[in-house]
């Protein structure tokens, strides 16, 4: 299983960009590659996944068991050559001071070499230092190469090489010169998901020939191969439905995009057939047995949102008619009364007896913890470990509304609750995750059928 692990020593130092382009210079070289992503993140994968031609799997040890953390990355080694996992933060950023979940401990865990990607900008004899204290903290961890990032040019190349000869002893695997073409644009949630660039692709395969021309792939290729076998783990068993299959429609378009590949997997091996529609492009909710409204950015989509109204009225009409929905975060959004951004203001579709507003800095962001309540409409998961990570909070709630989770740890809708509870609508502001902890996905399609039945 050959495979690296691309971290670095701060968050923003460029290591979502050179990943992408390592998997795109890695495909063009008819090399069959794996994306991962650590920890929760959306947009990141979307733009790994293009980059390679294969799905992205995230690996979380907040959401997942250490054991399933395994199985999936074998799982997804199965068919593929090359495995490129993708750190989020810096290397030994974590939740506690142990660094239990950290970049660090899932390296370790897989066996996988760590190519450090360091933002040289204004750096030249302390990049020294930098390594060798990241060398000494886990002597454990095996980082087997760096990659100078953001090089001021030529000269400053030059410096940089010479100093890590002459202190250290790890290679340089590549120098990637600053370029407006390494670059992804940025908003409030962080990348522009991959979806809403017009020129993506065009984008991702010249910054797979930039990297492909400054890094050694070759000896990154090596590295790759150096990884040891992993221990021996039993192999993913979903446990496939073979009751009737029902329909479930989910929204996938630039404005809602957030969904976690082994999620759709998970709802499919539930028995459900995965209908995608366009909330701005299309005239109206395709016929469905349920409904799955993910996370996106419908603040800057607003406008063509609230002004379908053909397809508004057709996912009202939905709700209203019993049809069971579950609405996470942007889809909550989506379903309120009005949406204020940047001093407008346009009506939703007014399901969830309340509005949003947009803010400048986050009201929820990180892990969350989450109890079910009695109103949880199709119920099972009680201690539930989920993420957030939201700019707008909901004003003017209906004091009558139901909620179906209380809020342990993370904000929610208010601080203290999440999950709005509408008929055989739950709409929150959490994320998710299908794993041995949490079968949410086993559990609304079991909700789903059930209400078919009736």
């Amino acid at each position: 299983m050959a495979h690296f692990y691309i971290s670095a020593a701060h968050k923003s130092s460029g290591k979502t960009s050179v990943s992408l382009a390592l998997c795109a210079a890695f495909r063009k070289r008819g090399i069959q590659v794996r994306p991962y992503k650590k920890g929760p993140d959306y947009i990141d994968p979307l733009w790994l996944a293009q980059a390679s031609g294969s799905t992205c799997y995230n690996l979380d040890f907040y959401t997942m068991e250490p054991e399933e953390i395994d199985r999936m990355f074998s799982a997804g080694m199965r068919d593929k050559d090359l495995g490129v996992i993708e750190g989020n933060k810096g290397l030994y950023d974590g939740l506690d001071i142990e660094g239990t979940n950290s970049n660090a401990a899932l390296a370790k865990r897989l066996g996988s070499p760590v190519v450090l990607v360091l933002d040289t900008q204004g750096m030249t004899r302390g990049v020294a230092p930098l390594i060798l204290g990241y060398q000494a903290f886990d002597p454990a961890l095996r980082i087997a190469g760096v990659i100078l990032n953001k090089v001021g040019g030529s000269r400053h190349e030059g410096k940089l090489r010479k100093v890590i000869e002459h202190y250290t002893d790890i290679p340089v695997l590549g120098a990637v010169q600053r370029d407006p073409a390494m670059h992804i644009s940025e908003r409030h949630l962080g990348l522009v998901p991959s979806n809403e660039v017009s020129r993506s692709q065009r984008q991702i395969e010249q910054m797979g020939e930039r990297v492909a021309s400054q890094v050694d792939l070759d000896a990154l290729w090596e590295i790759a191969c150096s990884a040891p076998e992993p221990a021996p783990c039993e192999p993913l068993q979903p446990a496939v439905s073979v009751a009737e299959p029902v329909r479930i429609a989910f929204a996938r378009d630039s404005a809602f995009g957030f969904y976690y590949s082994s999620d759709l997997e998970a709802l499919e091996n539930a028995g459900a057939v995965l209908v995608p529609f366009s909330p701005l492009a299309d005239d109206q909710m395709p016929p469905a047995d349920g409904l799955f409204l993910g996370g996106g950015f419908p603040e800057t989509h607003m406008d063509a949102l609230a002004g379908n109204t053909r397809m508004g009225e057709s996912i009202r009409r939905f709700i209203l008619n019993d049809g069971p929905v579950y609405a996470e975060c942007g889809g909550l959004m989506y379903l309120c009364r009005r949406l204020t951004w940047k001093g407008k203001q346009v009506r939703m579709l007014g399901v969830v007896p309340a509005d949003v507003m947009m803010h400048e800095r986050p009201r929820g962001r990180g892990y969350v913890q989450l109890e079910e309540t009695d109103h949880h409409p199709w119920p099972g998961g009680r201690e539930i470990a989920a993420h957030e990570f939201h700019y707008s909070a909901l004003e003017n709630i209906a004091p009558e509304v139901d909620f179906a989770y209380r809020v342990k740890r993370g904000f929610g809708i208010d601080g203290q609750h999440d999950g709005i509870r509408f008929r055989n609508l739950l709409a929150g502001y959490a994320h998710l995750r299908d794993t041995s902890r949490n079968h949410w996905a086993s559990r609304f399609v079991r909700f789903v059928r059930e209400i078919k039945a009736c």
